[in-house]
Parts: C-alpha cells; sequence; structure tokens
C-alpha cells in the first residue's frame, strides 16, 4: 500500500485518517499546555513561542505574514507581537515594500529566548524518538503534509 491510489481510495484508509485527526487534537492540546507550562517561568506564552519561532526560521515579517504562514488572524498575531515586544524580545523596523506594515524582527533576548525554548523542547523529544525511525517520521511527515494541503488555506481573519 506503498504506491500513490490512482483510483478511489479505499474506505479502510479514510477511517485511518480519521484516526489520525482524533490524535492531532488531542497532541496539539497537549503539547500546548506543556510549552506554556514549560515557558510560564520566563512569562512567555505558546502564542509567543510561535512568533519567535516564525521569525527565527524566517527573519523578519509583517503581522499579516505571519497571520498568513500560521493559519492564525491578524488580531491575534498582533497581540502576540504586541506582548512580546514588551517583553523586548521583537521590536518593529521599517518596512522597505510597505510604508504602514512594519517588519517585526527578533531582538538578542528574543532570540535567546527561543533558542532556550526550543533547545528544552528538542530534549523532550528526543525521548519520543527513542523507537522511532527515520521512515516512521518521514511517513508521518508526509501523511500530516498532505493533510493540510488537503485542508487547503482557510480565511482567519
Amino acid at each position: 500500500m506503498d504506491e500513490a491510489h490512482t483510483g478511489p481510495v479505499p474506505e479502510e484508509l479514510t477511517d485511518r485518517l480519521t484516526e489520525v485527526f482524533d490524535l492531532v487534537g488531542p497532541l496539539y492540546r497537549r503539547t500546548h499546555r506543556t510549552v506554556e507550562q514549560d515557558m510560564s517561568a520566563e512569562g512567555l506564552s505558546a502564542g509567543i513561542r510561535a512568533v519567535l519561532n516564525l521569525l527565527r526560521d524566517h527573519g523578519p515579517m509583517t503581522v499579516p505574514q505571519m497571520g498568513r504562514a500560521q493559519t492564525l488572524s491578524r488580531q491575534f498575531v498582533q497581540r502576540m507581537v504586541n506582548d512580546a515586544a514588551a517583553k523586548g524580545l521583537v521590536e518593529s523596523v521599517p518596512n522597505p515594500a510597505h510604508q504602514r506594515s512594519s517588519l517585526i524582527r527578533l531582538t538578542e533576548p528574543g532570540r535567546t529566548a527561543i533558542t532556550a525554548v526550543l533547545d528544552r523542547e528538542r530534549a523532550v523529544l528526543r525521548h519520543a524518538a527513542d523507537d522511532l525511525t527515520g521512515p516512521d517520521i518521514d511517513a508521518c511527515l508526509r501523511v500530516l503534509s498532505r493533510l493540510l494541503h488537503v485542508m487547503g488555506d482557510a480565511d482567519v481573519d
């Protein structure tokens, strides 16, 4: 069953994909709680973590760009950016491409904070990888990426 399907998908595969959805929700919520508990001493939320990580991965971005990248409303992202800015973790800089939409970039304290958070998360994930293989993870990424693609873009604003 490793080949791509060219005809109708067997019902059992559809049922198995439902199992994936049934696991993704609780996994997301547990991870969200764990991340928030881990970062509470630093006063960071999962939303701020998402902003900091996005900026670490992609460099300076506008709030609308971050919202689209994370399928979150511009308003929610703006609140997270405001919270991160109040903590000195991000700063607004002029956007040469658009005068009214500033770029948001990490500050050095922001880069230090997200690096520390990611290092702790990676330590936890090492335990999850104990009995998994590269092909296991590749298959998981392929399935989740396909589901994300099939769900399409959601308009969150």
